[in-house]
C-alpha cells in the first residue's frame, strides 16, 4: 500500500517508553509514510538526547532545543548555555518546546514567564523559528509573545486545542498551527472538527505528540495506550475528512509547510 509522505512535527522519541523498541517505532513510522520527524526538546538534558538522536538519524529526523513549562525551575545559565550550544548544529531546527502551561503548574508561573521570555530571545538570537506550548495560560501567553514575534523567524502552536477566539489570536500573530490525535477525541476535542478548517492551507501542520495523545478515532484500537508516529495517518485521516479535503492534498500541503517552516530541504 502506498502512503502520501507525511512529515510529524512533534514526536518525543527520547521518552522512556521507546527505549526498547525506539528503532522499530521510527521503521514503522517509515513505513506508514512518515519519513521524516522532528524529537521534540523538553529539558536540558531531553534537548541534548533529542539532538543526538536526529545526528544518528541524518536526514529522516531532526530535533527542537528547548524547556518546557513544567521544567522552567530547571531553566538557568547551564540550560541557556546547553540551548544555544544545540542551536548551532544543522539538525537543531527550532527552539522550545516552550510557553507557559498554568493547567500543570509544575514549576512557578514566574519562572515559566522567565524561561519562556529568555528563550523567545534566544531563538531571535539564533534566527530559529519557536515550537510553542500554551495551556491555560493564553493571555500571558501572548503577552510575552506578541512583542517579540517581529524578531522570530516564526513560530508554531503545536498540539493547538484551543477556542476559534485563541485560534484567531494565534494566525494574527502569524503563527502556524499544529493538530495532534486530540482532533479525534470524542470528549474533549470534538470542537475542532470544524475550527481546523478555518485554519489557511499554509499554516497547517500535523503531528502525533507521541507517546501521548493516541487517536481514541483509530479502529481497531491498539492493544497499548501509546502513541507512535505511525498514527500520524490516523490525524491526516480525520483533518481530510473534517475539511473535505482529499488526504493527499492535506498531506502534501502540510508536509510543505513543515519543510518551509524548519528549513527542511
Amino acid at each position: 500500500m502506498t502512503y502520501p509522505d507525511l512529515l510529524d512535527i512533534g514526536a518525543n522519541l527520547t521518552h522512556d517508553s521507546f527505549e526498547l523498541d525506539r528503532d522499530a517505532v521510527i521503521g514503522r513510522a517509515r513505513e506508514h509514510g512518515v519519513r521524516r520527524m522532528i524529537v521534540t526538546g523538553s529539558s536540558e538534558q531531553g534537548s541534548i538526547d533529542a539532538a543526538n538522536l536526529a545526528h544518528a538519524y541524518s536526514g529522516s529526523l531532526y530535533a527542537t532545543a528547548g524547556v518546557h513549562p513544567h521544567h522552567a525551575s530547571d531553566y538557568g545559565v547551564s540550560a541557556g548555555q546547553t540551548l544555544r550550544e544545540l542551536a548551532t548544529r544543522p539538525y537543531v531546527v527550532a527552539i522550545g518546546e516552550c510557553g507557559l502551561d498554568y493547567f500543570r503548574n509544575f514549576s512557578p508561573r514566574q519562572a515559566q514567564r522567565d524561561a519562556f521570555q529568555a528563550q523567545l530571545e534566544l531563538a531571535a538570537e539564533c534566527n530559529l523559528p519557536v515550537f510553542l506550548h500554551q495551556r491555560d495560560a493564553h493571555d500571558e501567553f501572548v503577552e510575552i509573545l506578541a512583542p517579540m514575534r517581529n524578531r522570530l523567524k516564526g513560530g508554531v502552536a503545536h498540539c493547538f486545542t484551543g477556542t476559534e477566539s485563541e485560534l484567531r489570536c494565534y494566525l494574527d500573530l502569524d503563527l502556524y498551527i499544529g493538530i495532534t490525535g486530540w482532533i479525534g477525541d470524542e470528549r474533549r476535542g470534538s470542537h475542532l472538527k470544524s475550527l481546523v478548517t478555518a485554519i489557511p492551507d499554509d499554516r497547517l501542520m500535523l503531528e502525533t505528540d507521541s507517546p501521548y495523545l493516541l487517536p481514541r478515532s483509530l479502529k481497531p484500537r491498539p492493544q497499548t495506550r501509546r502513541n507512535e508516529p505511525m498514527y500520524l495517518r490516523e490525524v491526516l485521516r480525520v483533518v481530510a475528512e473534517s475539511t473535505g479535503r482529499p488526504e493527499q492534498i492535506v498531506a502534501t500541503r502540510s508536509t510543505a509547510n513543515a519543510e518551509r517552516f524548519f528549513s527542511l530541504t
